[in-house]
C-alpha cells in the first residue's frame, strides 16, 4: 500500500497504520496497542466499535443503505428523531440532518437568515466552525484554516470570547468586557436589524478548550432577546455527553434558538444535524436547503444506538472520570509550573502550557505529544498557538486508563523538561 496516493493537504498527527479499535484502544497493523485519547477528534464518544452501535449498523446495512430523504421517509430517520427528542430540550423539537459539522453550521446560518430576513452573523475569536467557504469565514482559531482562500464570505463579524487566562483577568471581568465589546460591535459594525444570529461554541473547542464564565452565555441570551437575534449553539465538539451533560449549554441554564450537532452523534458514521423549534423551522422555505446523503439510514441507525448507549450511564462516567483527570492534571501542574492552566467540563479538558515569560510553550507541547505517542498514548493539541493539550478520551474510559495516561504524561514532561 502506497501512501503517496493520499493527498498531502491532510496534516498528519501520526503515521500509524491502524488495524482496529475497541473501547479506548486502537491497534496498528503490527499489533501495537495505543490508548486513544483523541477519540477521532471527539467523535467516538461511545468508544471504538461499541457492540451495540456495530450491531445496529450491521442490521441496517442488510436492509437498505441509501434511502434519499427527499424521496423516502425511513424508520431509522424517524427513530433517531424520537431518540433525540428525549435528550434535546423540548423547545428544540424539529431536526434537519446532513453529513458534517460544517454542513450543519451552514444550515444553521441559512435557517437564521430565512427566519429573520437579516444577512449578518456574529462569531467569536478562537472559534472553529468548519472548512467550507462560509464556515472558514466563521473560523478564527488559526490562520491556516483560511490561508490563501481569501476573500471569504461576507457578513461575518468577530467578537471576543472570554478567554480569561489569555487576557490575564478574573473570569467574570473577562465575561463583562466581552459582552460590552459585543454590544459595541452591534453599535459600530453590524446593526441589530441586520444581524440574523450570534453563533457560539458553549465550550471553545479548537481555540483552546476554554470554558466561559457562568455569566457569558446568559449574557448572550439577553442580548439576542433584546434585539431579536437568534442564538446558535455549536455543539459539534462539545455535544453528546462530552462535558458530562448531553449538551454543554445545559451547564449554563441557557436555551439556544438553534443547535448544531455532529461528531459524537453517530459514533463515527458521517452524520450531523441541527435542531430548532418547529415554528422556526417552518420559516425555512421548502426546497431551499437539502442534500443527497443527509439522514443516511445506516448512520441514523448508528446514531440512535449511540444515544441509547450514552443514556446508559456514560454521562455520569464522563463527570466522574473528568474529575479524576482534572485532579491528576492539577497535581502534575504543582510540579511543572509550565503547565499554566487546567480547565474543562467532564471529559473535555484542556491543559495550557506557557513559558515563564508568558509566551506559549508550543515546542514543549509538540515534544511531549511525541513522547506520549511513543509511550502508547495518543493526544491532540489545540489553541491558536498549539500549546494546549486537549483531553478527549471516549466516555467509556476507566479510572485505570485515566491514571495510566497521567503517568505517561508525567514521564513525557519530565523527559522533555529535564532533557
Amino acid at each position: 500500500m502506497d501512501n503517496e496516493r493520499i493527498s498531502p493537504v491532510w496534516s498528519r498527527i501520526t503515521d500509524i497504520l491502524v488495524e482496529r479499535g475497541e473501547g479506548a484502544y486502537v491497534w496498528d497493523v503490527e499489533g501495537r496497542r495505543y490508548l486513544d485519547f483523541t477519540s477521532g477528534i471527539g467523535v467516538v464518544n461511545t468508544g471504538h466499535c461499541h457492540p451495540r452501535v456495530v450491531q445496529a449498523a450491521r442490521e441496517q446495512v442488510g436492509k437498505i443503505i441509501h434511502a434519499q430523504v427527499n424521496i423516502y421517509y425511513h424508520q431509522p430517520l424517524l427513530r433517531l428523531a424520537d431518540a433525540l427528542s428525549e435528550v434535546v430540550p423540548p423547545p428544540l423539537d424539529t431536526f434537519f440532518f446532513s453529513n458534517s459539522g460544517a454542513e450543519a453550521l451552514e444550515g444553521a446560518v441559512k435557517l437564521a437568515r430565512h427566519a429573520t430576513s437579516r444577512p449578518n452573523i456574529v462569531v467569536f475569536q478562537g472559534s472553529f466552525h468548519g472548512r467550507t467557504n462560509l464556515t472558514m469565514s466563521m473560523t478564527t482559531s488559526k490562520t491556516v484554516y483560511r490561508q490563501h482562500y481569501q476573500p471569504l464570505a461576507a457578513g461575518v463579524f468577530v467578537a471576543p470570547y472570554p478567554y480569561a487566562y489569555r487576557y490575564g483577568w478574573e473570569a467574570e471581568a473577562a465575561s463583562e468586557w466581552c459582552l460590552r465589546e459585543l454590544r459595541h460591535i452591534l453599535a459600530s459594525q453590524t446593526a441589530p436589524s441586520e444581524t440574523a444570529a450570534i453563533i457560539v461554541e458553549p465550550v471553545l473547542g479548537e481555540g483552546g478548550y476554554v470554558v466561559p464564565p457562568p455569566s457569558f452565555l446568559p449574557g448572550l441570551r439577553e442580548i439576542c432577546d433584546e434585539h431579536g437575534i437568534l442564538l446558535v449553539a455549536d455543539e459539534v465538539q462539545s455535544g453528546f455527553g462530552r462535558t458530562g451533560r448531553f449538551f454543554a449549554f445545559e451547564h449554563f441554564d441557557v436555551l439556544p434558538d438553534i443547535m448544531t450537532m455532529a461528531k459524537g452523534l453517530a459514533s463515527g458514521f458521517p452524520l450531523s444535524g441541527l435542531a430548532a423549534p418547529r415554528q422556526l423551522m417552518e420559516k425555512w422555505m421548502t426546497g431551499t436547503h437539502g442534500g443527497t446523503y443527509g439522514g443516511n439510514p445506516v448512520a441514523c441507525a448508528a446514531a440512535e444506538a449511540t444515544i441509547r448507549v450514552l443514556q446508559d450511564g456514560l454521562l455520569e462516567n464522563a463527570t466522574r472520570m473528568g474529575a479524576v483527570l482534572m485532579a491528576g492534571l492539577c497535581q502534575i501542574q504543582e510540579r511543572y509550573p509550565v503547565l499554566g492552566e487546567v480547565r474543562g467540563l467532564g471529559l473535555m479538558v484542556g491543559a495550557e502550557f506557557t513559558e515563564s515569560d508568558g509566551s506559549p510553550a508550543t515546542a514543549l507541547v509538540t515534544e511531549v505529544l511525541g513522547r506520549c505517542r511513543r509511550d502508547g498514548l495518543l493526544l491532540l493539541n489545540c489553541g491558536t498557538y498549539s500549546n494546549v493539550i486537549r483531553w478527549i478520551p471516549p466516555l467509556v474510559v476507566s479510572q485505570e486508563q485515566i491514571v495510566a495516561s497521567l503517568e505517561i504524561l508525567d514521564r513525557a514532561l519530565s523527559a522533555s523538561i529535564e532533557g
